[in-house]
């Protein structure tokens, strides 16, 4: 039941015994690790390793085989409420306190930037589809509160000032800081990143370094990311997660994951004698 499940003491996440398969590939086999409250948590593996098959299946894009995921449910000023998450839709995860982003950034180009992070504030409407086309009362106050919300997204990841500029044309670097403000809109308790620094240059990676560990740091939530770039993932991660063909290999440390012979071997192939 979703309801009487039980995560491990100071964390927000654990996924246990997670298996998924496409017909005959097992993308995940038997995978376990938890992230606890407030940690950067990583996970790596070389290409095809399995890491976003295990992003779609905590965000339930995919209902895995075998395995719970159990996430500690409830945004900002709720109660907790630890929840297994397999068989959930995927609109509710999001109102659960847990949003992702995406390898490919994700903005309507027609769109400004302040409008595209708006978007990001749909669940937290409380007035009636009516209330909103008659712009009644509520709907009035609602709508200011969530602009001004998004103002404060966007001037906290340093592009307030493009705010009313179209996303169209603008840099790579500034359209992953909308996607990012987008997330905080919902006040989340964890956000999952996809391979945030695909596409960024070494000053861009740098600063998203400091735009992770600030939004932990301010708003007391988890991130779990993963990602290519080894440089950004030891730098800004507490612990890591190495993975291989969907198998667990070794969880640590930057350092502990660094010197381990096993993820060596994994990247880099067995050495020949």
């Amino acid at each position: 039941m979703h309801n009487t499940v039980t995560l491990p003491e100071g964390c927000i996440l654990s996924v246990e015994n997670l298996s998924m398969h496409f017909g005959g590939l097992k993308a995940v086999d038997d995978l376990s690790f938890a992230v606890k409250e407030r940690e950067i948590f990583g996970l790596i593996g070389p290409n095809g390793a399995g890491k976003t098959t295990v992003f779609n299946c905590i965000t339930q894009f995919y209902r895995p085989k075998e395995g719970r995921i159990l996430f500690n449910a409830g945004r900002k000023g709720e109660s907790l409420r630890p929840m297994n998450l397999v068989g959930l839709p995927v609109h509710r995860i999001i109102r659960l306190g847990m949003v992702r982003t995406f390898q490919n950034v994700e903005v309507i180009k027609e769109l400004s930037l302040i409008d595209n992070v708006l978007i990001g504030a749909h669940i937290k409407f409380k007035a009636t589809v009516l209330e909103q086309a008659l712009k009644l009362p509520r709907a009035r106050r609602e709508e200011k509160a969530i602009s001004e919300k998004a103002v404060e997204a966007l001037d906290f990841l340093g592009i307030a000032d493009r705010k009313d500029l179209l996303a169209g044309g603008q840099p790579y670097g500034v359209l992953k800081k909308v996607e990012l403000a987008r997330t905080l809109m919902s006040e989340p308790r964890l956000i999952i990143m996809d391979e945030p620094a695909a596409g960024l240059n070494d000053s861009e990676t740098d600063a998203l370094a400091q735009s992770i560990r600030k939004i932990r740091d301010t708003f007391g939530c988890a991130v779990l990311l993963v990602e290519h770039d080894m440089r950004l993932v030891m730098d800004v991660c507490d612990r890591i997660c190495a993975i291989s063909f969907g198998k667990f290999l070794a969880l640590g440390t930057a350092r502990e994951i660094q010197t381990s012979k096993l993820v060596q071997e994994a990247y880099l192939g067995e050495e020949e004698e």
